[in-house]
């Protein structure tokens, strides 16, 4: 499928780019093989592929969420750059 300059100035009207002449041929022809290649992919014989609804197949990484006590202030505030007794001190962000 090929895209005329035409089109390509109404896209880039639409989005308020703005283009010189070098710019639209070349943009021309990249949309035109990127239309072309999609072209291509919709005469793939796909018979007997399972639907997807994406390249990679992920599965679920996070552990169990399982009940623990709490390791206490002293452990969890053992790294804490400044601390108060059981809180963490932060610097103020809203003034």
């Amino acid at each position: 499928m090929k895209i005329s300059e035409q089109e390509v100035e109404n896209i880039a009207h639409l989005a308020r780019l703005k283009m010189d002449d070098k710019q639209r041929q070349a943009l021309c022809g990249q949309l035109s093989d990127i239309l072309g290649y999609m072209d291509k992919l919709a005469h793939v014989d796909v018979n007997g592929v399972a639907p997807a609804s994406g390249a990679a197949f992920m599965h679920n990484i996070l552990r169990e969420d399982v009940p623990q006590t709490s390791p206490g202030p002293r452990v969890t505030l053992a790294n804490a750059p400044e601390k108060d007794q059981d809180y963490y001190l932060v610097p103020r962000v809203v003034k």
